[in-house]
């Protein structure tokens, strides 16, 4: 009987230490849980109450409504042109082109080549969504919790900097082939032409600047310009909403 009562009360000692052990391997789990809660992607809810999905969804629909939106508005006659804040300049590193052309009574050609320049940005811009829209498909459950949290342009920025380099290769061959829709360097070969004819003259730096490159940049900037613009009037303002998982998501910033 003694034996046995021994042998009763070490059984109750090891259950004891392994319910112990279990209980602190639980509580350790938690942990982990817990400090990883944004970043699994099983559905789980997150401290806003917001499951991963959610996050990922609402933040790839409001890059989808901000490049709708910003195509929408700068596909568009005058979409470039009439819009100072990205409208195309007469390019820089061709500027003593522009000033030379003035001084021989060539306005016109210059204000219809800075026109046509916007035209094949306008043009190119048709061509832009489907490029963008691919590019937001591998957002990670990282890089959502990061823009969601990461303040005005986040997401925009995130966009840029992934997908840039991308862009630009897919983007060339549409402006490539707006500029000659829009005949722009029948505008600008009269110009660059006379300008380079006077430089052999004076020993001058003849210049001609790849248009094809300019217009790509300048129009990628223009565009990513617009949906920073449209994706700070979600975060900040609710009508700008247009959906319950926009309303969901960006409504829960700040909470």
């Amino acid at each position: 009987m003694f034996e046995k009562n021994k042998i009763m009360k070490k059984i109750t000692l090891s259950l004891g230490i392994i319910t112990a052990v279990a209980f602190a391997s639980c509580d350790v789990l938690d942990d982990v849980a817990n400090s990883a809660g944004t970043i699994l992607n099983d559905g789980s809810s997150t401290s806003s109450g917001l499951t991963n999905g959610e996050v990922i969804s609402g933040l790839k629909e409001a890059l989808t409504v901000g490049i709708t939106n910003s195509v929408n508005l700068t596909s568009v006659t005058d979409g470039f042109l009439g819009n100072s804040e990205i409208k195309l300049p007469f390019p820089q590193d061709a500027i003593k082109v522009k000033e030379k052309a003035m001084e021989w009574g060539l306005d016109g050609q210059v204000e219809k080549f800075e026109t046509t320049l916007n035209r094949a940005a306008e043009e190119a811009a048709k061509e832009a969504l489907p490029i963008f829209k691919n590019a937001i498909v591998n957002m990670s459950i990282q890089d959502g919790f990061a823009i969601l949290n990461g303040g005005d342009g986040s997401a925009t920025r995130f966009l840029n900097n992934a997908t840039n380099a991308a862009l630009v290769d897919a983007f060339s061959p549409k402006v490539e082939a707006a500029i000659s829709k829009v005949k722009l360097t029948d505008y600008w070969n009269p110009i660059i032409t006379k300008y380079n004819s006077a430089m052999t003259f004076t020993g001058g730096e003849k210049l001609n600047p790849d248009l094809n490159k300019y217009v790509t940049e300048l129009a990628i900037t223009g565009l990513f310009k617009m949906v920073e613009k449209e994706e700070n009037k979600i975060r900040k303002d609710p009508a700008a909403r247009v959906n319950e998982i926009l309303q969901k998501v960006f409504g829960s910033i700040g909470k």
